[in-house]
């Protein structure tokens, strides 16, 4: 399976600008880059911060943006969104009984469970996975025990040396982790946003993670800083493959690089 990630994109109302940029004007640029380079991926995945201030006409914006890709999408809600005028906008989105948007794919070769989170709360910059949240994610890991999953959320659950982010991450971090460590298939990977710079790496009792780099802006690298400075972003998505020899995640950064000279066929050995 080939998946896009596209996150923090920070949609605003038809118009204005964020940071002096146009961010439905880059995730435009990003969907036809995909549309004409990754056509065959099987699905397309937005990890939280869609729109800036969870503006209904951001999120209607991005609903057309998104039209012309061939593949379906999951779009998980960060700290930036907010529930109501997204699901008005997205009215389509699976949520589970307590109408958080968090749903499961389940894949069969290889055998894999996709689990997508909803840590958003609102009036909260930080991560917020609730009781009702932790049961049905329970229940969800229960139904397939020998069955491995990937997790996508906003708000990393793992330490992400961000100085910044010190006093807004993911509150009920822990909480998650702890589920996630007890299932007996094990975790291939887990997939966020909300830092908005790469990060790939591995806690220490093995569970992989990796983190894509915001759409619109993203920090110059400051971890020890509290107050770095913000940049635009290179155009950018990942690329994440799942197959039986694993989980892959490359990241495409080079959407406004022009090649040089092509390189020659390197025959080995």
């Amino acid at each position: 399976m080939k998946i896009i990630q596209l996150t923090d994109t920070h949609l605003v109302e038809p118009g204005a600008r964020l940071y002096g940029m146009d961010p439905c004007d880059r995730v435009r640029q990003l969907v036809t880059h995909i549309c004409e380079h990754q056509a065959d991926a099987d699905l397309l995945v937005i990890t939280g911060d869609i729109a800036n201030d969870g503006n209904l006409d951001a999120y209607r914006q991005l609903r057309e943006v998104l039209s012309p890709l061939p593949m379906p999408c999951r779009l998980l809600l960060g700290n930036h969104d907010r529930r109501d005028t997204f699901l008005e906008a997205f009215p389509e989105s699976p949520v589970d009984e307590n109408g958080f948007v968090q749903s499961v794919q389940d894949l069969e070769n290889p055998s894999l469970r996709l689990l997508f989170l909803d840590s958003q709360a609102p009036g909260v910059i930080g991560g917020i996975y609730c009781a009702d949240r932790l049961r049905w994610l329970h229940t969800r890991l229960q139904e397939r025990p020998d069955v491995p999953v990937v997790v996508f959320l906003h708000h990393p659950p793992v330490p992400h040396g961000m100085r910044h982010f010190k006093h807004i991450g993911f509150h009920d971090g822990e909480s998650v982790m702890t589920l996630l460590r007890a299932h007996p298939g094990g975790v291939r990977h887990i997939i966020f946003g909300h830092i908005h710079v790469p990060l790939s790496g591995v806690t220490s009792d093995g569970i992989p993670f990796s983190a894509g780099r915001g759409s619109n802006h993203q920090f110059i690298p400051g971890f020890d800083d509290p107050t770095p400075f913000w940049t635009s972003a290179p155009l950018n998505y990942s690329i994440i493959t799942l197959n039986e020899e694993g989980v892959f995640v490359h990241g495409y950064d080079m959407i406004e690089c022009e090649g040089i000279v092509r390189a020659r066929n390197c025959l080995g050995p």
